[in-house]
């Protein structure tokens, strides 16, 4: 077996009783409550301390992470990108080895980043089975049940070889549908309580980039640690986080992640559009670019980061532009209310192009 694809076994005495997530008959669910029990009273009560990376506090300026306790460096690494690419060990594990080298203290990945392989989780795996005191380690489940967001969750723990998750995030909360579906009985609400009652996640977020009444419920409905949402320079323009959805957050003084920071390169005026004919192949209901944007990726972290956020994330494709975004993070001063707005206007023409995940067909 190619030792790419070798899954560590630690702490599985701890994630015995994720196994219940499987079960589809009465039978089958009173069989795994047995080993459930039994595994929960072998399993430790208490989770490591929160991950130091001792480089981030002279390499970039630190917030705090909401009420979490933890200091998190105002750049975090994305896992899409080069981290979400088929077969990229190559390309991927040495951008987040170096991402701690240059003190990068928060690394974000998802169940669904890199398709069914969940080529994100086994990259950033790869690096956590050495360094996983060093990062601040957020994944997610886009499933909507409690059954099937314990699959996840066991998955997740198994490629990114470690026995806990220190954020474990609802993924994708778009709709009413979404908030219906995960806190109705049986939703993946009760999976994320489980396991943190269980010490096998740390603290409970949401994320969405979709519109802001369904998360604003979400938030509304419980005390969730931290909110991963979309939030731009082209946000103003169209659905807006930042007029209801932001002030909620910080009131409820929720970690927050910002997000799709450059818009898939949308944003910037050094991004060249392909042909909308391939456009149209590779991303199938996104809303059209046919021009470059019209912000420096400066400018277009600095109007994020200017906001109320603990960090934003962000994608690499190469080291390269992973230590732009560190050196960028390391220079930030705010920005003027002035100077925000002036961005603001200077997006408008490709607002919607860059706010693409507010229009999708939604159930």
């Amino acid at each position: 077996m190619n030792d790419r694809n070798q899954i560590s076994t630690h702490g599985q005495g701890r994630r015995e009783f994720l196994k219940t997530g499987g079960a589809v008959t009465a039978a089958a669910l009173l069989a795994q409550t047995a080993m459930t029990q039994t595994a929960m009273a072998e399993t430790p009560k208490a989770l490591p301390a929160l991950p130091s990376n001792p480089v981030t506090p002279n390499a970039m300026p630190t917030r705090n992470l909401g009420k979490t306790g933890y200091k998190v460096g105002i750049f975090s690494l994305g896992g899409q990108a080069a981290l979400e690419q088929p077969n990229n060990f190559d390309a991927a594990v040495p951008i987040i080895e170096r991402a701690l080298d240059l003190g990068v203290n928060y690394i974000d990945t998802s169940s669904i980043y890199g398709g069914p392989d969940r080529w994100s989780e086994q990259y950033v795996g790869k690096v956590m089975a050495h360094r996983r005191s060093l990062a601040f380690l957020a994944t997610k489940t886009k499933e909507r049940t409690r059954d099937g967001s314990l699959r996840m969750i066991e998955k997740s723990l198994q490629l990114l070889q470690t026995d806990h998750v220190d954020l474990w995030q609802l993924h994708d909360i778009g709709t009413m549908t979404d908030i219906n579906d995960v806190f109705a009985k049986g939703g993946a609400m009760e999976a994320l309580l489980e396991m943190k009652e269980q010490k096998v996640v740390r603290f409970l977020g949401l994320t969405g980039h979709y519109r802001p009444d369904a998360l604003i419920e979400g938030i509304q409905r419980h005390p969730f640690d931290t909110i991963l949402m979309a939030m731009n320079a082209a946000d103003p323009h169209f659905y807006s986080f930042n007029s209801a959805l932001l002030p909620l957050a910080v009131e409820r003084q929720m970690g927050i992640i910002g997000m799709k920071v450059p818009a898939r390169g949308r944003l910037l005026s050094n991004w060249t559009p392909q042909p909308l004919s391939v456009q149209a192949h590779m991303w199938e209901g996104m809303v059209p670019a046919p021009t470059s944007g019209t912000l420096t990726m400066r400018e277009a972290m600095y109007y994020t980061l200017s906001r109320p956020v603990s960090t934003v994330i962000i994608g690499c494709d190469s080291i390269a532009q992973l230590e732009e975004n560190v050196n960028l993070a390391r220079e930030f001063t705010p920005l003027s209310d002035a100077q925000a707005t002036a961005l603001v206007a200077s997006a408008e023409p490709v607002a919607k192009p860059s706010l693409f995940f507010r229009f999708y067909d939604r159930p």
